[in-house]
């Protein structure tokens, strides 16, 4: 049976600037907020756009993420890294997991550590101050910044940054990307972290690697497979997503001088830009297709029925920018914050470090608006450039330069 030409093609192609979706996108997203489409090995998906339809499938156990990886079903880009992980399981398994690690990231330690990253802006900011300019805010200091912190809550040497990250922007290849490539990332930072536990079994020390080597050795709570893969997950994403947070929302603000400006007068408004500014920036990478749920049973979904055993792909990057929902959805607005957006996602799997990238983020423009008087880019928006292949939107380098005192 011939393709029907009236699905369209996603991942959508490349929008003509970071912070829109392109035309393709804008269509689909005024036609309804269900639509099917095709996928680059031409199977079929739903992709789902609408807010309250997105939330839906976050919360609702209909929409499963371990049928995504039942046995036969294709694994592309950073999901085929993902099997036995905590994001590849449902309740009651997945909330075991969770269990263990959630003591790590409660809003009390997360506010403890808030002095520490402080500090490790601020000696980030000094050594940007003592070097050349134009800086590249993007390798000297995003990328430093969430990796320090999660280097230092898992108990990692920071003198490794150079290679976890390099694994990781790997790992987080999109359908473009080898799966061979990203399975040989997988399986060098696995041996990595292998060699970090056995060290940490012979001299245990106060951080979450040895926190799971004791629920593992001490009370059986975790495979060897599982203690392996649960801080090697968090290691990647731990500092990958928040790190381009980081380097796209400055850019962001800088499209938006009037705000920006606001911000350094009044640093007290930062939470509330943070807030917005998870609402409003789009991290995707151009060919990035949503991690995925599978339909345990027929639903109707944003007025759409869907059979049972269908993939749905939730966009919650365009979801927040729906206009049922926010007043002003294609514009960075500190005045109108949103009250919810979902960024971190929503239900069981919720962002685990959500609080930690928000004090993260927090943190970074404190230090950066109050610390390097206008600070800006050194180039155009059109000129930056992102690397080929990732989920994530990797800017090349960020350079930036500001005012002496």
């Amino acid at each position: 049976m011939p393709a029907d030409p009236d699905i369209p093609r996603f991942p959508f192609p490349p929008a003509p600037a970071p912070y829109d979706f392109g035309p393709e996108m804008r269509g689909t997203m005024a036609k309804c907020p269900v639509n099917k489409v095709k996928l680059p090995d031409d199977s079929m998906a739903w992709l789902v756009t609408g807010y309250s339809e997105t939330r839906e499938v976050f919360i609702d156990s209909r929409y499963s993420r371990a049928l995504v990886f039942a046995p036969g079903r294709p694994l592309y880009g950073v999901e085929a890294t993902l099997p036995g992980s905590m994001t590849a399981m449902d309740p009651p398994e997945h909330s075991r997991f969770r269990k263990l690690v959630a003591t790590a990231f409660t809003d009390k330690r997360i506010q403890a550590l808030r002095p520490a990253v402080a500090r490790i802006v601020d000696d980030l900011i000094d050594k940007m101050i003592a070097g050349p300019r134009p800086a590249d805010l993007s390798h000297e200091f995003s990328l430093m910044l969430p990796a320090s912190v999660i280097c230092l809550l898992l108990g990692v040497p920071i003198s490794d940054v150079d290679k976890f990250h390099a694994w990781s922007n790997a790992m987080f290849g999109d359908w473009s990307r080898s799966q061979e490539e990203i399975g040989q990332a997988f399986a060098e930072m696995g041996g990595y972290m292998a060699g970090l536990i056995a060290a940490k079994r012979a001299e245990p020390a106060d951080d979450l690697i040895t926190l799971l080597i004791n629920a593992r050795d001490a009370e059986g709570k975790l495979s060897e497979t599982e203690l392996i893969q649960v801080p090697l997950q968090l290691l990647a994403a731990g500092h990958e997503t928040t790190a381009n947070s980081i380097n796209m929302s400055f850019v962001a603000l800088c499209q938006y001088p009037d705000e920006l400006a606001r911000l350094r007068a009044n640093p007290d408004l930062i939470p509330t830009a943070v807030e917005e500014l998870l609402r409003f920036v789009n991290i995707a990478g151009s060919s990035f297709v949503p991690l995925s749920r599978v339909t345990r049973e027929d639903v109707c979904l944003g007025g759409v029925d869907i059979p049972a055993g269908e993939t749905i792909l939730p966009a919650f990057y365009v979801a927040n920018r729906d206009p049922a929902v926010f007043a002003t959805p294609d514009r960075l607005n500190l005045d109108n914050p949103p009250k919810t957006h979902l960024a971190f996602g929503a239900g069981a799997h919720h962002c685990l470090g959500a609080q930690l990238a928000r004090m993260e983020l927090q943190e970074a423009f404190r230090g950066l608006l109050t610390r390097l008087p206008n600070l800006r880019m050194t180039i155009p928006l059109s000129e930056l450039e992102f690397r080929d292949g990732q989920a994530i939107a990797s800017m090349r380098e960020l350079p930036v330069t500001w005012d002496d005192v």
